[in-house]
């Protein structure tokens, strides 16, 4: 009896060790002292249907939002691994340690701050309601009635459901799926940052289209997100980003992707940085 009792208790204390080593559990996984989930490794998630800023070319992820973390991460020591989402569960898969970044032009709101911390800020832009040339209307409350087509969860769905009265908003879970339904006439508008807009009508000559409408977003600039309390992460992307602007890396990968878009003067070559402060 004693043999079995001493054979159990080691069986016990072993596969508790066990479970120790391997994290064992369903808890948040615990950041190292690089701040990632695996050591000098960033696990990101990130889209692929918005070029210019996040897409997926010829099997790699890339665009203006990723090339520039690919930066930052390799100033900071860090690689980097890329994972497809959809943007309406990504923030809380940066929360719940799924994904140690989030990067997908994600406007750092006083909203979003309560489930994720941001970085300091890379870019600002515009949002545009895009809709048949002629079709549309160059003022807000134009769009009384019309159904606007937005991806869940992004800032042009916040736009849209509390800046355009009277609007029917059909929410996407990707871009591809909102552009088809402006294509086939399922949507009257299609709300969506300028640029990626912009990108899918050089792309579809075809169809007559055009930026109805266009309000700047330059008070809450798009940050890469990290799960709250992770500040080991967030000074290296910060610290990273402060370099590449410093050294011009941000304004040579800005002008590749937006050839035709102004970059604010705050992250030209030398330029102060967009801080970004957490809640």
């Amino acid at each position: 009896m004693r043999k079995t009792l001493l054979r159990a208790l080691a069986l016990a204390t072993s596969g508790l060790a066990a479970c120790v080593m391997a994290a064992c559990g369903t808890g948040t996984p615990a950041a190292n002292s690089s701040g990632t989930q695996q050591e000098g490794v960033l696990r990101i998630g990130t889209l692929t249907d918005a070029p210019p800023a996040i897409y997926q070319q010829d099997g790699e992820f890339t665009g203006y939002d990723n090339e520039l973390l690919k930066v930052i991460a390799a100033k900071e020591g860090l690689k980097t691994e890329f994972v497809g989402t959809e943007f309406s569960s990504l923030l809380s898969q940066v929360n719940n340690g799924q994904f140690d970044v989030g990067s997908s032009s994600i406007s750092s709101t006083a909203a979003r701050k309560k489930t994720v911390d941001f970085s300091n800020g890379y870019s600002t832009g515009f949002t545009s309601i895009i809709t048949r040339t002629g079709a549309g209307s160059a003022e807000v409350g134009g769009y009384a009635g019309k159904r606007l087509g937005v991806v869940q969860a992004s800032i042009q769905d916040d736009f849209a459901s509390s800046k355009v009265p009277g609007a029917e908003v059909v929410r996407f879970p990707g871009y591809n799926e909102g552009f088809a339904a402006l294509r086939n006439g399922g949507v009257d508008g299609w709300v969506v940052p300028k640029e990626i807009g912009q990108k899918y009508i050089d792309q579809n000559p075809d169809i007559a289209l055009e930026h109805a409408f266009t309000v700047e977003t330059k008070d809450t600039p798009s940050a890469y997100a990290v799960r709250k309390g992770n500040t080991a992460l967030l000074d290296k992307l910060n610290h990273g980003l402060a370099e590449a602007i410093k050294d011009g890396t941000l304004e040579q990968l800005y002008t590749r992707f937006y050839p035709n878009q102004p970059l604010p003067d705050e992250l030209k070559k030398g330029g102060a940085g967009l801080p970004v402060t957490n809640s």
